[in-house]
């Protein structure tokens, strides 16, 4: 996914974002190093045979949803917290984390046929996917705005009706933005012009070049997204729906997910689960222990 080159055209911002930071740089809050995990032998051998014959586990992961999961200056390394703190957990079962980039809205279906053996891609857990995997948490974001700054389109989040608003596709957002809409049109209004991308990078681009009014995300998803565009967006209103993130895994899979909750749960305990988190300024959404399918 060349999200570099696909972003140069809508300006400095996009291309800085793609990058981790408004420089080129490394982005604000990465880790030069992160805490150093070893193998628990016990917990090693809660995974199935089949995933640890290799030595590593396969992941998808949609790489632009910077701080959580994107790509690093280089063009191909996906960096963020999400990934630091699953090479975490699968060190601490004994692997490797080999992250391949996919389109958000493949990684589960790809998860399900085998083509990924773990989805770690900020997937808010809800009753449609528990139905198509099992999820395990270690996360909790909820949903915030943002809009250009001085919010020049009066974009109040209760009232979007008529405003065009940019949205990742297959989110929770996209769901929560659509149901708005259809508020607005069942009140006699505007319905909202909902402007989908593949890529978290693409809506926040989007705004900044004023192509779209406002943008609606995960928490710290918004937050790193105002704090990497030089003061041309800010947030709007405050965070709600707070939800627990989890990793996905496929619905047959309950001892793998079994050993990925004791895994958390380890790091969660030694503080190498703080320290990540820590790194990358998203502490606010520590959990206190994982679960499956809560």
């Amino acid at each position: 996914m060349d999200v570099l080159k696909r972003l140069i055209p809508v300006g400095a911002f996009a291309l800085a974002l793609a990058a981790g930071g408004c420089g080129g740089g490394e982005p604000s809050g990465s880790p030069s190093a992160g805490p150093s995990v070893s193998a628990n032998p016990t917990l090693a051998a809660m995974v199935p045979d089949a995933i640890k014959s290799d030595g590593k586990i396969l992941v998808g992961v949609d790489a632009t949803y910077a701080p959580n999961e994107f790509l690093a200056p280089d063009g191909s390394t996906v960096v963020g917290f999400d990934v630091d703190l699953f090479k975490a957990v699968a060190q601490t079962l004994g692997l490797t984390a080999e992250f391949q980039p996919a389109t958000f809205g493949d990684i589960i279906p790809g998860v399900g046929s085998g083509k990924y053996e773990v989805g770690v891609s900020s997937f808010t857990v809800n009753d449609e996917r528990k139905k198509q995997a099992q999820m395990v948490t270690y996360f909790s974001a909820g949903t915030q705005w943002a809009t250009k700054t001085g919010n020049p389109a009066g974009i109040n989040p209760d009232d979007p009706c008529g405003k065009r608003i940019a949205v990742q596709k297959d989110t929770v957002q996209f769901e929560d933005i659509t149901k708005r809409s259809e508020a607005c049109v069942a009140a006699g209004k505007p319905a909202v012009t909902i402007q989908p991308y593949a890529g978290q990078d693409q809506v926040a681009s989007s705004v900044v070049s004023g192509k779209d009014d406002a943008m609606l995300a995960d928490s710290p998803v918004a937050a790193y997204a105002v704090k990497q565009s030089n003061g041309q967006l800010e947030l709007l209103g405050n965070i709600y729906d707070s939800a627990p993130y989890g990793y996905v895994v496929a619905k047959d899979q309950v001892e793998m997910a079994k050993a990925l909750q004791a895994a958390v749960d380890e790091l969660i305990k030694n503080g190498a689960y703080e320290q990540i988190l820590a790194n990358w300024g998203v502490q606010a959404g520590a959990v206190p222990s994982a679960q499956i399918n809560p």
